[in-house]
């Protein structure tokens, strides 16, 4: 950890729930981090500094480098901000340039805070005499209840900063802190924003998507080949395995009434995902199931479709309504994609009005009459990795 003696533009970040951590705190720091000059590949105008528990980015503040800083989860908000030298003038001087940043102003206030106490002057002196050099420049009025502006100065161990904005970050923990999980992808509005989230509390993903072929097109593929590649860009790997399902869909098909067949669908899905997950060591499933959002989503047909499950099935979005998940699908840019025109696998072959109380003897009972082993062998067999 070293000072930070730069002066020019840079961003601050903050961490959030990383504070909660304990004595594991330093394994989401370098998970953070890591994510983080990841982010920044590409820009070597930039450099990550951490400094005393603290996280800079030295070297430029512009919208691009904003934009990938404020997508990597673990940072809870982060600042444009301008570092000077750890001297009066040089502070109201980066005062009045931040000030000019925004025309149009008409009330400010200063909040300082003197974290080194080496420092001359406290925080009230340093709000009065920032304040003043920033009144003769502008003109503009002190509020200190409601001003359009605010403009924070930092003084500590790691350097001097002033910032005159707070932007949200991404929040949650660093991805991959929490483990592996695999998301079962399909080419609609919810799985992706389901993964969003499970990234978002620090799991890593890789991703199962079942492919249909010929009922289902490349195109459609390919639809969920670009939104696994949005989830990607949180990650330093991700693999998309695409599952070869038609064989299992046609079995079930010619031998069971149309109206359970979403739920036996989903239920060879769960136990084909589970055997790709063992293979990459994740722990659990991820779905984009929503309650009763749907008819094969209600309580009776979720709780057949675990029964098929050996490890835990995490449903992010089980509480969301789908205007939720469709506003959040526009935020992360997976909406456009899911309603792209392609088909998904779970609506061949199934009726207009499938079961919504699935009875779980009854499930397996029509299960057992199909000889599905082998197939699901042979799906497994394979499948095409894809790696993002």
């Amino acid at each position: 950890m070293r000072e930070v003696t730069y002066t020019g533009r840079g961003v601050a970040l903050r961490v959030g729930e990383l504070f909660l951590k304990g004595k594991n705190r330093f394994l989401f720091e370098k998970a953070l981090e890591h994510n983080l000059r990841r982010s920044l590949a590409g820009r070597s105008d930039v450099e990550l500094v951490p400094s005393h528990g603290r996280l800079f980015v030295l070297g430029a503040d512009d919208e691009d480098v904003i934009a990938r800083l404020s997508a990597v989860f673990g940072v809870a908000s982060l600042s444009p901000v301008l570092f000077c030298e750890k001297k009066r003038s040089a502070i109201q001087a980066a005062a009045v340039e931040l000030a000019k940043d925004h025309p149009g102003i008409e009330t400010f206030r200063i909040s300082a805070r003197r974290a080194d106490k080496t420092f001359e002057l406290t925080s009230v002196e340093l709000n009065c005499e920032v304040g003043g050099a920033v009144f003769l420049a502008t003109g503009w009025r002190v509020d200190l209840e409601e001003p359009d502006l605010d403009i924070g100065v930092e003084i500590g161990p790691y350097g001097t900063f002033l910032w005159s904005r707070n932007l949200r970050g991404a929040g949650g923990l660093p991805t991959g802190t929490g483990g592996k999980a695999m998301l079962l992808l399909s080419g609609g509005i919810d799985s992706p924003v389901a993964g969003h989230y499970i990234q978002k509390r620090g799991l890593e993903l890789d991703a199962v998507y079942f492919h249909s072929f010929p009922y289902t097109s490349d195109g459609a593929k390919d639809k969920v080949v670009r939104l696994a590649s949005v989830l990607a860009r949180r990650q330093a790997a991700f693999r998309l395995h695409v599952v070869p399902f038609t064989a299992i869909q046609e079995a079930l098909r010619d031998q069971v009434e149309g109206k359970h067949l979403v739920v036996l669908y989903r239920r060879a899905m769960i136990r084909i995902a589970e055997r790709i997950a063992k293979t990459r060591h994740a722990l659990a499933l991820v779905t984009g199931e929503s309650l009763g959002q749907v008819a094969s989503q209600t309580l009776h047909n979720l709780c057949a479709i675990d029964d098929a499950a050996q490890m835990p099935v995490l449903r992010p979005l089980i509480g969301f309504d789908k205007r939720e998940v469709v506003e959040l699908a526009q935020k992360i840019g997976t909406f456009d994609i899911s309603t792209s025109p392609h088909d998904d696998c779970c609506s061949l072959f199934v009726p207009r009005h499938p079961e919504t109380k699935a009875h779980l003897g009854h499930i397996r009972d029509l299960e057992s009459r199909v000889d599905l082993e082998v197939a699901l062998a042979i799906a497994v067999d394979n499948v095409i990795v894809i790696d993002l």
